[in-house]
């Protein structure tokens, strides 16, 4: 898989200042008063799995920091691996709790990486959707979808940069969506300059 393990493979990035996180809920408010994408409330982070009951012990912390953290009732965390071995950490909040999602996040990378595991991070993600109200003629998939974007958080790099999947699970990403949040958000995030770091993140949680 191109996308994780070019992350892993990278040489000495600069320390990534995790802070960057906070700045998600202005994004939001921009991403919505331009382009019509609301937060959905689903956020995830990806981390590579270590072995080992260290890392087992890391999970229950995390899930224990965020459960403690909660009034909502059900599962506040879920962990799962995809097909590639990754692990997803994934929060739910409501679509209005962006900065309540955002803290989540920023608390998971933080615990993992004062436990020792932060070159198994990898990125964070917060998912968008279309709103109904804001699709133009022609920007929906033929089925009616509402388009689904995230913006990822790479850790390593300190920046983030949008994705856009197609709907219908072709594995093809809207470009110029895309370029037009790139250009929507200048002002609001540490944007991602090098193109060829956009990587696809195919069936993380929320898309």
């Amino acid at each position: 898989m191109g996308f994780l393990d070019a992350l892993l493979g990278r040489s000495k990035p600069t320390r990534p200042d995790l802070d960057q996180l906070f700045a998600l809920p202005s994004a939001a408010v921009t991403l919505q008063a331009g382009a019509s994408f609301v937060p959905t409330g689903v956020g995830a982070v990806c981390f590579a799995s270590v072995e080992g009951g260290a890392f087992a012990q890391l999970q229950r912390d995390v899930r224990a920091l965020l459960d403690a953290d909660t009034e909502r009732g059900g599962i506040p965390v879920e962990f799962g691996q995809d097909s590639y071995g990754y692990t997803w950490l994934t929060a739910r909040h409501a679509p209005e709790e962006t900065a309540d999602l955002v803290n989540d996040l920023h608390a998971v990378n933080t615990l993992l990486a004062e436990g020792g595991f932060g070159p198994q991070l990898l990125c964070s993600t917060v998912v968008f959707r279309e709103s109904a109200d804001g699709t133009e003629e022609g920007t929906e998939a033929v089925s009616g979808t509402p388009r689904p974007l995230a913006l990822i958080y790479l850790y390593k790099r300190g920046t983030f940069y949008p994705f856009a999947p197609l709907p219908g699970g072709a594995e093809k990403r809207d470009n110029g969506l895309e370029l037009q949040v790139r250009a929507l958000l200048a002002n609001d995030l540490p944007l991602e300059k090098d193109l060829s770091r956009w990587f696809p993140v195919w069936g993380a949680p929320g898309l």
